[in-house]
């Protein structure tokens, strides 16, 4: 492991073993995503926005499902989109930006100290400490940015078609 550390650097390495941690995670989500019947746990009353193949967008409360077509109401006219013109359905509720933002702030402060220390010196102008700091700062900001700007709606179904 040292000399695999050597030959990459560290940072580097870091961010090989952070993409591979996530590649589980992206696989599950991409084939629930893919399933009509993902759909079945959507419950009534629930906002949804369902974008067509044609990208016409209708947003409004979620009705009910079947082989063929996904219901709601847009207000007080109900839509029923036939499966085939079906794109992508996401769920409209906003809970997971806020975890979002926090976990990858504190991610992202630990891996800004973790940089931040491999690439200070001890004679350097920036001593480890101080470049540590320094790399948790930027850390920290980053991650809040990346875990802000993500979406935070889920995507309850998405076409194999495209």
């Amino acid at each position: 492991m040292r000399n695999l550390t050597l030959s990459l650097g560290l940072p580097s390495l870091l961010l090989i073993i952070a993409c591979l941690m996530g590649i589980p995670c992206a696989s599950q989500a991409q084939s629930k995503q893919a399933s009509w019947e993902s759909l079945n746990s959507l419950r009534a009353g629930q906002k949804i926005e369902v974008i067509e193949m044609s990208l016409k967008k209708h947003t409004g409360t979620f009705m009910i499902v079947s082989e063929e077509v996904i219901q709601l109401r847009e207000g007080a006219v109900e839509q029923a989109v036939k499966r085939e013109n079906v794109m992508r359905v996401t769920l409209m509720e906003n809970h997971h930006r806020l975890r979002n933002t926090l976990v990858l702030t504190v991610v992202g402060g630990g891996v800004g100290a973790g940089i931040g220390t491999a690439a200070g010196s001890d004679t350097g102008f920036i001593k480890r400490k101080g470049a540590a700091a320094i790399g948790a700062v930027i850390g920290l900001v980053g991650g809040a940015a990346v875990g802000a700007a993500l979406p935070a709606h889920e995507t309850v179904y998405r076409t194999n078609s495209h």
